[in-house]
């Protein structure tokens, strides 16, 4: 069966703060350690008021010193925001006190709003064209070049994987290309996913990092004791994602039991198209689910995520999925032996 891995954006709830956010991430990350999930990734976004993971590199360090053996990285660093010898260094420091545990997933995104963009990089002219050299430049950095005049200290060689994220065709070209492996957001934007690893398959070049191509997705999963709880708990993502787009972000809202008259049908229209990629339900809904979405897209990893309110039916969720993929795994086992 395919490794389950965790994309969380430490989430802040309405009356809540960042610091629950964080004491909340750990909490879940210590959890998914136990249940057997393969990593553990935060994601960099700026001026969004019910997201606690701006400072990605530091939350990371903070979940990484608090676990084991789960591996804990960035889904990801969005690069152009950054200069790709401070992103070396961060993650060459993460590397070198958490050996063989760090991930570094690098999108080309801003994560925030134009104005914050701005106040992030000072100036927007030719940032975004220029992630490929980008990418190109951090690579370096973690290869011992002799006679390197500026070398990431740490950072230099030590083995700290990348991954290219995306959410359209650009990264999946890059990452074929680059022969590295790849994640694509189709948890919030699933459109162009089948397109994204059919190229990426059949593009791929084989390099030092990957000898084949590697594609994890990004999926929803609610999951809960019945269908009617799973589909109450999904209404805390669907009222967010529809503030977003009304230009109203803030912190992820408690679940409600009219989520249809809340929205126009426009909006109705655009969260089922954008969070096509989710599982919800109750156990048995979700083992189909997630049987479905692995033997649709042939993925080689699945990274699930969920935004819910309440932090105990948010772990109770990730036990369920968990669970399912357990049972997946061992008919999977059952079927090959017979």
């Amino acid at each position: 069966m395919i490794p389950f891995s965790v994309l969380d954006l430490s989430p802040i709830v309405e009356g809540g703060d960042a610091g629950q956010a964080l004491r909340n991430t750990l909490d879940l990350a210590r959890h998914a350690e136990r249940l057997g999930y393969h990593r553990y990734w935060l994601a960099e976004h700026h001026n969004m008021a019910g997201i606690a993971s701006a400072a990605t590199a530091v939350v990371i360090g903070h979940v990484a010193a608090g676990t084991a053996t789960i591996r804990v990285g960035a889904g990801g660093v969005m690069l152009p925001n950054h200069a790709p010898l401070v992103i070396a260094e961060q993650f060459g420091t993460l590397e070198a006190l958490h050996p063989g545990r760090i991930d570094l997933g690098l999108g080309r995104a801003p994560g925030s709003d134009q104005l914050t963009a701005r106040a992030l990089r000072r100036t927007l002219a030719g940032d975004v064209d220029e992630f490929p050299q980008d990418v190109l430049e951090l690579m370096a950095y973690f290869r011992p070049e002799p006679g390197q005049r500026v070398r990431a200290i740490p950072g230099a060689g030590l083995e700290v994987p990348i991954w290219i994220l995306g959410s359209s065709l650009y990264g999946a070209q890059l990452a074929a290309a680059l022969g590295l492996p790849f994640a694509f957001a189709s948890h919030f934007a699933p459109d162009q996913m089948m397109t994204a690893l059919q190229l990426y398959r059949s593009q791929f070049r084989p390099s030092e990092h990957a000898a084949k191509p590697y594609a994890m997705l990004g999926l929803n999963v609610f999951a809960a004791a019945d269908d009617a709880e799973a589909s109450r708990l999904f209404t805390s993502l669907q009222q967010a994602f529809v503030n977003l787009r009304r230009g109203r972000p803030g912190p992820l809202p408690p679940p409600v039991d009219d989520i249809e008259a809340r929205l126009s049908p426009l909006e109705r229209s655009m969260v089922a198209q954008s969070l096509s990629c989710a599982v919800v339900g109750s156990p048995e809904t979700v083992r189909r689910g997630l049987a479905a979405f692995i033997a649709r897209t042939g993925a080689d990893e699945i990274m699930i995520t969920a935004q819910i309110f309440d932090h105990a039916a948010r772990l109770r969720s990730f036990e369920i999925a968990a669970a399912a993929g357990a049972e997946l795994a061992g008919a999977a086992q059952g079927a090959s032996a017979g």
